[in-house]
């Protein structure tokens, strides 16, 4: 086995061409004509988000700016100009989604961690209408913690055993209760439900001892699946409280796979094997082992070096099973199978010991030396690095390749047979041009004193060039906020590293703190053992291309198409109208095909409209179908890993200091009115209509008659003889009074009915007794919004329970689109103003800026106060300039 090692290695460097792909008669290049065709048709976005800090509390808000890039461009996108920002929570339910403007591929914002939400682990998750094309695994979509002390009344941390018998996994967890102060809720009454796939599986009752803790049992047929506990601790004067706590694993296993270098593993040629161990939390394990053949000699050792991966040589021999013996954590041992090998073909290997170059090596099989021509492509998001050919008449053909050929981030290495079909792929990480965009800070005047005036002047440089970026700046107290380094968000791990890979990525920022020989070596391991899925050389050698089903967005549109019976209405007149704005009005005309469309509309969330729609001759019995974009559903949380079993215990010491935050700030006045604490009281009047569809505003009427004064109404006549300056017409019809209240109502016309925001034109089939409330409109100033069909007054009936969902409307919907988020504006105290001074600032994000751009000489400034509390201040500042060079600048000084 050495001597075929040796003999391989000493075959001299064979002339391998570099081409480029011209000429219309040679197949392969037709196919690397067709990558690049698809890279330019489908461009992909990402996105990253610089959050203000890695942990929050109810309370606090997430401070965020994203950045969309476009992999084609290699800089800022301007595909799409919105983006979605959600706030998920751990059971993978939407909580808050803000739709944000894109301004030249950037865009910030906030979202407010109001108290209806419990302390647990979250997911922020970022996309464009445009990505959704791709699948979510290239979203934005981070993990993060979310602490409670301000309504939390029970405080509980939770640790698991686990054990097997019979091929069952039993679980034992402890749950510990107590209160804000530490003290243990004693001898308390509790029932708990075992939740997996949001389903209960097992159910029963409990009791806390005397130090607070209970005892939880249940079995697990699979050791793999994640759930919940569902534990309800009863307290004095019949209080309940709902805690739910995450189970990550219900067993000790742990999974390993050995994958072979470019995925082919050959007889009788040294190559190399990347090793993975999870355990059944998601997470890595870090193991040891051997690898035996069929007569039970070792034939190799390995460990993996970081988060359970590795890698090692060996040389397969023909004719022999292999198997792995690993030795875990705890002591056991187990065996797993090695991956099966070919017999022929080829297999390719990269040496990265070179800072300058890398090695290429295609390894192939005796049997498969037969003179025949491979290629060899590397290339980014179909932007083609090199392309080699070379024929096999060895087993081993070696070239290099310059790092400064390859772009920042994962490029692709494919290896293709004679009849170009890919056979072997490789993936490597260049860090060789992430260190081309310099800040050059000058801290000259930073202030090392409480409230004092900080002043951060920098310079940005791209390949010692001024550089004009875009960039956010992030201050904040260490000593409340302990920064997670290997998991924080970072510009660079995010858009280099897992936005082009599928799947988990643990501790994705551990690679870019270090530029050393080990951390590049665990970051090569990563490139081995990492799912690949941004790209697929097979799509494109046979035309599969996406199905791109969500268009960029621009603006917001509200489009449709108007029907008369089952046909489309040609040359139709449309109406758009903003209900809170009586000023806003838009018209169109109806195309060949009966459809419309409102375009390059920017509205605040919340707004509503009304679509009126008529045939050329005014006819209003038509049907308006309005365009409906499916809602990007909640999939998995791909780092379920990170998920944290006791957030509040990990998160107590900042959770209890911001308490000392929020008083003050409720002293001030400044407190978010979404945030109630214990000893505040909100009371409000409370509105006659507050499920009204009335286009003036719920309530917003000349008289309000509520459903309790009409439920003894057998008639509708009964009903309109309550309601004052109405008559009683034919057929029980209301009519309002000539004169009474101005001359632009007419007398003897038929009021207009709104049943739920539609209008059915006829009350039949409704009774007074479904009635909640009815609403007079009988001024001009409340008429005038529903059109001249109102002149003669409108009653505004709102159902309970949405009772007139039976209603067709003629001619007029409502439509309630999503709409642009308005965000706020981090307070940040000015402390040169006399009213400020008295103000204990004990924030824990000091500083929050998203807007600082660079001049044409590369030149940016920000300025801000130091907070209350002396302690390690740590700005990180994140940007990327006009060409797409990423910028990450970390600096921590100290105010005593």
């Amino acid at each position: 086995m050495k001597n075929l090692l040796y003999r391989l290695l000493a075959f001299s460097f064979l002339f391998l061409a570099l081409i480029a792909f011209k000429g219309d008669d040679d197949p392969f290049n037709a196919i690397l004509k067709k990558l690049v065709a698809y890279s330019t048709k489908y461009p992909h976005e990402k996105l990253y988000l610089h959050l203000d800090k890695p942990y929050y509390a109810v309370g606090d808000d997430v401070w965020f700016k994203a950045y969309a890039t476009n992999s084609n461009a290699k800089g800022l996108s301007l595909i799409s100009k919105i983006v979605y920002v959600e706030l998920i929570d751990e059971k993978d339910s939407l909580k808050i989604q803000l739709k944000l403007p894109l301004m030249n591929g950037v865009s910030w914002g906030n979202i407010k961690i109001a108290d209806t939400l419990a302390e647990g682990n979250y997911r922020i998750r970022a996309y464009t209408n445009y990505m959704r094309n791709f699948g979510t695994d290239f979203f934005y979509d981070k993990t993060i913690k979310i602490g409670n002390s301000i309504s939390n009344k029970v405080f509980t941390k939770t640790s698991y055993k686990f054990s097997k018998e019979n091929n069952l996994n039993n679980v034992d967890a402890t749950i510990h209760f107590e209160d804000k102060n530490g003290l243990p809720y004693r001898e308390n009454e509790i029932s708990y439900e075992i939740q997996f796939d949001d389903k209960t599986k097992t159910a029963g009752k409990s009791k806390t001892d005397l130090d607070g803790n209970a005892e939880v049992h249940f079995t697990k047929n699979h050791a793999n699946t994640q759930g919940y506990i569902l534990t309800t601790l009863n307290l004095p004067n019949r209080n309940k409280v709902v805690k739910s706590i995450p189970i990550r694993a219900t067993s000790n296993q742990v999974d390993v796979q050995f994958l072979p270098e470019s995925g082919v593993l050959l007889e009788d040629l040294p190559q190399r094997i990347a090793v993975k161990a999870v355990n059944s939390s998601g997470r890595g394990e870090d193991v040891v082992g051997v690898i035996l053949d069929g007569n039970g000699k070792v034939v190799n050792t390995f460990q993996t070096s970081h988060l359970g991966m590795g890698s090692f040589i060996t040389n397969v021999q023909p004719n022999q099973a292999y198997t792995a013996l690993i030795k875990f954590k705890d002591g056991s041992e187990k065996e797993f199978k090695f991956p099966e090998t070919q017999k022929i073909g080829h297999a390719l290997a990269v040496d990265e010991t070179d800072a300058e170059t890398l090695k290429l090596k295609i390894l192939s099989s005796a049997n498969a030396v037969n003179g025949e021509e491979v290629k060899l492509v590397v290339q980014q998001n179909g932007s083609i690095a090199h392309v080699i050919k070379a024929k096999i008449t060895k087993q081993l053909v070696v070239t290099s390749l310059g790092r400064d050929k390859l772009s920042p981030g994962i490029n692709q290495i494919t290896l293709f047979s004679g009849d170009n079909q890919p056979i072997a792929e490789r993936l490597i990480f260049s860090k060789q041009q992430t260190d081309q965009f310099k800040i050059d800070l000058n801290i000259d005047s930073v202030a090392s004193g409480k409230k004092n005036k900080s002043v951060f002047n920098f310079r940005a440089l791209a390949d010692d060039k001024p550089a004009v970026g875009s960039f956010s700046i992030s201050i904040a107290n260490t000593t409340k906020l302990k920064a997670d380094e290997n998991n924080e968000s970072n510009i660079f791990s995010n858009l280099l590293l897992s936005s082009d890979l599928a799947g988990y990525i643990e501790e994705p920022n551990y690679y870019f703190l270090n530029n050393d020989a080990k951390t590049n070596r665990d970051l090569d391991n990563l490139m081995l053992t990492q799912g690949w899925s941004r790209f697929v050389w097979k799509d494109v050698i046979n035309d599969v291309f996406p199905n791109i089903t969500y268009v960029p967005e621009y603006s917001s549109i509200i489009s449709g198409q108007i029907k008369k019976g089952n046909k489309p209405v040609v040359g139709g007149k449309v109406l758009l109208m903003a209900k809170e704005s009586k000023g806003f009005v838009l018209d169109t005309v109806t195309d060949a095909t009966g459809r419309f469309r409102f375009q390059n509309l920017l509205f605040k969330d919340s707004t509503k409209f009304i679509v009126q729609a008529r045939t050329k001759d005014n006819d209003k019995k038509v049907t308006i179908i309005l365009d409906r974009i499916p809602n990007q559903i909640v999939t998995k949380n791909k780092n379920a890993a990170d998920v944290e079993v006791n957030v509040n215990e990990v998160l107590m010491q900042y959770i209890k200091a911001n308490d000392t935050f929020f008083d003050e700030m409720r002293r001030l006045g400044l407190m978010d009115k979404g945030i109630k604490l214990n000893e505040v009281t909100i009371e409000g009047k409370k509105s006659l209509a507050p499920n009204s569809s009335n286009y003036n505003g719920a309530g917003v009427a000349d008289y309000v008659l509520p459903g309790d004064k009409i439920k003894g109404c057998a008639t509708w006549g009964c009903v309109w003889r309550q309601l004052p300056g109405v008559l009683v017409g034919k057929l029980d019809s209301p009519v309002l009074i000539r004169g009474q209240f101005g001359s632009s109502t007419l007398k003897g016309a038929a009021m207009l009915y709104v049943v739920d925001g539609i209008y059915p034109g006829t009350l039949d089939g409704l009774i007074p007794a479904d009635i909640e409330s009815v609403e007079l409109l009988k001024t001009v100033a409340l008429t005038t919004i529903y059109g001249m069909q109102g002149s003669g007054g409108v009653i505004v009936i709102t159902t309970r329970k949405g009772m007139s969902t039976k209603y067709q409307a003629e001619g007029v919907i409502s439509v309630n689109p999503k709409g642009i988020t308005i965000s706020k504006t981090f307070y940040s105290p000015q402390y040169d103003k006399p009213k400020e001074l008295d103000i204990n600032d004990t924030r824990s994000t000091v500083y929050w800026n998203p807007e600082v751009i660079t001049d044409e000489n590369g030149k940016g400034r920000f300025e801000f106060y130091n907070a209350n509390e002396p302690g390690d201040y740590r700005m990180i500042m994140e940007g990327i300039d006009v060409s797409g060079h990423l910028a990450r600048k970390v600096y921590t000084y100290s105010v005593k």
